[in-house]
């Protein structure tokens, strides 16, 4: 007996060891998630973070939101704005900040083990949301603020965030009844992890190929500096003496764009249009069947005709009737400009022998080919001009030029990776506006594309203003040899472009953290980015920062010119594929049921609605769509060309004064960046410029005009 009660008190000490340290995890002590973040910036301390503290972290997150909304759903106090409205916002700050550390991590960063706990979580995650959209208490706490709001003098900002809050509720399915919400929870949870499904095989299917060539003559064509970066590509994976290329857009499209090779242009170009396409377990056409007809029995359910219907209500778009409008005005156009650029590339080819129609893998091959015989233009001429460094520096000349901001390398904050680089961001007085982290080569562990995202968003509580953590990511073409990183035209296009939305969240002034920077609708976020795309074009500001980077030379007017010369060359293919993948968008959500057909038909049939001619496909085909399956871009990747209106009149306010215009810099600040989604849209669009957006800049700058487009100008 002795014994064996010595062997119990053992296991029972073990127990209460175990229980203590897991306790002791989930409450913090020793889960750098849950602690205080004493690290510089109040920054997430990511050389503390392991796998295994999300799981617990994320779940006391959620334990801790619920007892707050308990608290505000079963107080005796009388609803006000503040007890309920304000406390709402302020809920699941915790969650919030662990959730974003780990969405950010598994999209940058990932690993087996992240992908599986994020579908582990979905769930779990899916149903906090719905448990707090669908609690009655809370919700009947809401609606009395909502329908007495007159009674609380509230600002503008109040009202925003109360309309916001209530309406959130409501779509959320607040008014369903019993059966109908069991019905949403169900969908909300299938949906949340059939999206992760997606964007994980995506990024899979990506990783997975890999083009070997081992005879060096067939890199016929290739700039040097992709044949440099393939052989050392080859020599990560053991494989000297070889070239590897990969469906990384920096990998992948100059060499469709340079490659003489024929068949080998074809064989990677097939790999990377049917990534998610290939019957293997990384397939997501059925995962494209469910989130298409999930989304449609949603809408159904909460009231709505479509997807589309639901999504478009809260965007500036209202309609898929005003999307298609303005899709189908630029679509004439556009397909005209890109037919008669076809014709050019067809004769390139029957001149090279090539009889075949022109197929896809061969548009960019014959497009560079036509660019240098029109324009006397090689990219390859340009990219020792825009050396990353280089970009970097004139966007952050043109930030400081514009709206006084300053920009300081840090050392001292944990990072992620250690290609990330951390900046702090002051005011010309030396005031801190926020944190900057860039992320920019690709690799295995991070999905493709380029985005900005936060790890911390700007609120105020109490006049004091809560400074946001904001991150850039891309996927740049790497260093090469003993040259830096060079880009392309386009991905200096690209850096200006997400540096415009951190511009967004960085200068973000207001006092809610729903409303806070880029929560605006979709149509109207992309204003900001692409409006910084205009200044990396403009003569002036290319001289300030496209610098030779051996020489220091700045870029000569003649390639200048070159470059203002082809500025609308081949904007026929850029329009038309981007648009082809909008109408694709649409077709999925704007129906009213379930899709019961193969996908490869059903994206046939929606192209051949449209007339989309062969040797063009839609910029994401339906198995890598990820901005609309895998993102927030569901019903709305219209948005970018809907702020392409807005982005190229917004600039003409500049234009007509002076580029880095003071007055006209300070208005687009203190009317757009400050304000966050505290206003309707349209109404800051018009406290800037004094008017409805022309369509007629963005005509204008894609060469669109109809007369231009219906002919092959040869200027």
């Amino acid at each position: 007996m002795k014994i064996n009660l010595f062997i119990i008190l053992i296991i029972t000490g073990i127990f209460m060891s175990c229980q203590r340290e897991n306790k002791a995890e989930v409450i913090g002590e020793d889960n750098p998630l849950l602690a205080t973040w004493d690290t510089p910036y109040g920054a997430p301390p990511f050389n503390l973070i392991e796998n295994k503290h999300y799981k617990p972290a994320l779940q006391e997150g959620i334990r801790i939101q619920q007892a707050e909304i308990d608290g505000i759903a079963n107080s005796h106090e009388q609803p006000n704005f503040k007890n309920t409205i304000v406390a709402l916002d302020r809920s699941g700050t915790l969650l919030t900040r662990i959730n974003t550390v780990f969405n950010n991590l598994n999209t940058a960063n990932t690993n087996d083990e992240l992908q599986a706990l994020a579908k582990e979580m979905a769930p779990l995650l899916s149903k906090n949301y719905d448990d707090i959209y669908l609690n009655e208490k809370l919700f009947a706490r809401v609606k009395k603020v909502w329908d007495n709001q007159i009674s609380f003098k509230l600002n503008t900002e109040d009202a925003k965030l109360l309309e916001r809050k209530y309406k959130s509720f409501v779509r959320s399915g607040a008014l369903l009844n019993a059966d109908q919400k069991a019905r949403l929870r169900k969908i909300n949870e299938e949906l949340s992890v059939t999206s992760l499904q997606f964007g994980d095989n995506v990024l899979a299917e990506t990783n997975a190929f890999e083009l070997v060539v081992k005879d060096k003559a067939k890199l016929a064509g290739l700039p040097e500096e992709l044949i440099t970066a393939a052989a050392h590509e080859a020599k990560e994976k053991g494989k000297d003496g070889k070239w590897i290329f990969t469906l990384q857009n920096a990998s992948v499209m100059p060499f469709l764009q340079y490659a003489s090779n024929r068949e080998l242009r074809k064989e990677i170009w097939s790999a990377y249009q049917n990534r998610g396409n290939n019957g293997n377990k990384l397939d997501n056409r059925i995962n494209i069947v469910n989130l298409a007809s999930l989304r449609a029995e949603k809408a159904k359910l909460l009231g709505y005709k479509s997807h589309a219907h639901f999504v478009l209500e809260e965007r500036m778009a209202k309609t898929p009737e005003n999307v298609y409008d303005l899709l189908d005005k630029l679509w004439k156009p556009a397909l005209a400009k890109a037919k008669a650029e076809e014709a050019d590339i067809k004769k390139l080819m029957v001149a090279d022998g090539i009889n075949d129609a022109v197929q896809s893998y061969d548009w960019r091959y014959y497009t560079e080919k036509i660019r240098k015989q029109r324009f006397d233009l090689d990219e390859q001429e340009l990219k020792p001009y825009f050396s990353l460094d280089n970009v970097r520096n004139g966007i952050f000349t043109v930030a400081k030029n514009l709206y006084g901001l300053k920009f300081e390398q840090i050392k001292d904050v944990p990072i992620y990776h250690k290609d990330v680089t951390a900046w702090e961001v002051t005011e010309a007085d030396g005031k801190y506006v926020g944190l900057l982290y860039m992320d920019f080569y690709p690799r295995a562990s991070k999905k493709g594309g380029a985005w900005m995202t936060s790890f911390r968003k700007q609120r105020t509580i109490d006049g004091v203003r809560t400074a946001p953590i904001i991150s850039i990511v891309c996927n740049f073409t790497k260093p090469a040899g003993d040259a830096p990183a060079l880009l392309t035209y386009d991905e200096a296009s690209t850096f200006f472009h997400e540096f415009g939305h951190a511009l967004h969240s960085l200068l973000s002034n207001v006092t809610y953290e729903t409303l806070s920077g880029t929560s605006v609708p979709t149509d109207f976020v992309e204003l900001p980015s692409q409006i910084m795309e205009n200044w990396a074009a403009e003569p002036e500001v290319l001289k300030l920062y496209a610098k030779h980077y051996k020489t220091g030379e700045v870029i000569p007017d003649t390639l200048i010119a070159k470059l203002q010369q082809s500025a609308t060359f081949d904007q026929g293919f850029a329009t038309v594929e981007f648009l082809a993948a909008t109408y694709l968008d649409l077709a999925y959500h704007t129906r009213t049921d379930a899709i019961t057909q193969n996908i490869a038909p059903f994206e046939e049939e929606a192209m051949k609605n449209i007339g989309l001619i062969s040797s063009i496909i839609p910029r994401y085909r339906s198995t890598y769509y990820n901005h609309i399956f895998n993102g927030g871009y569901s019903a709305g990747y219209y948005s970018y060309i809907w702020s392409g209106v807005l982005d190229t009149d917004a600039f003409e306010a500049f234009k007509t004064t002076s580029l880095f215009d003071q007055a006209t810099a300070k208005s687009f600040r203190t009317n757009i960046l400050e304000r966050g989604g505290s206003l309707d849209p349209a109404l800051m669009y018009k406290n800037f410029r004094g008017s409805d957006p022309s369509i007629e800049p963005l005509l204008r700058k894609r060469g669109l005009q109809e007369k231009e487009a219906i002919q092959d100008d040869k200027s």
